[in-house]
């Protein structure tokens, strides 16, 4: 087995993902660092925008605000969170992230561990507009993932 090398990592070598609503950065994981036991990464909500409900089956979420006002639903239950505050959500704990400022915000998220496949690390529990316009491009008329439980990296 090797052993994993210290790399930094800058926030415009990753793509982004806004499958889920906002612009998501994984940056330290398996695929980029190596890292064996969670990843870190950087989310990026504009004013208006959101990061859709979820859950992580395996994983606890640690996040930490830098910049912006966002609201946090904790198995629907809001709670405002600010900048220079940390929250850690349980694992099956669902949560959704609005942005309900005038400016950027900005958090930095870890979770861990690591589930046993990407694709089982996170659940989808609504739709959003990103994932609905992808889905009538690809012409799929079927359930929505909240429908369905769908399990998603």
């Amino acid at each position: 087995m090797t052993k994993p090398r210290p790399r930094i990592v800058e926030l415009g070598e990753i793509e982004p993902n806004t499958r889920r609503g906002g612009d998501l950065r994984a940056m330290l994981t398996p695929a980029t660092v190596g890292s064996t036991s969670g990843f870190m990464g950087v989310a990026i909500v504009q004013p208006g925008d959101r990061i859709g409900e979820h859950y992580h089956p395996y994983s606890e979420e640690f996040v930490y605000v830098l910049c912006g006002r966002l609201e946090v639903d904790l198995d629907g239950e809001p709670q405002a969170l600010r900048p220079e505050q940390g929250l850690m959500i349980p694992a099956y704990m669902r949560h959704r992230f609005r942005n309900v400022g005038d400016e950027e915000a900005r958090l930095v998220f870890h979770l861990g561990p690591l589930a046993p496949t990407p694709q089982l690390g996170h659940v989808d529990t609504e739709e959003t507009e990103a994932v609905a316009v992808a889905a009538e491009g690809a012409g799929a008329g079927g359930a929505r993932p909240a429908d369905r439980g769908q399990v998603r990296s």
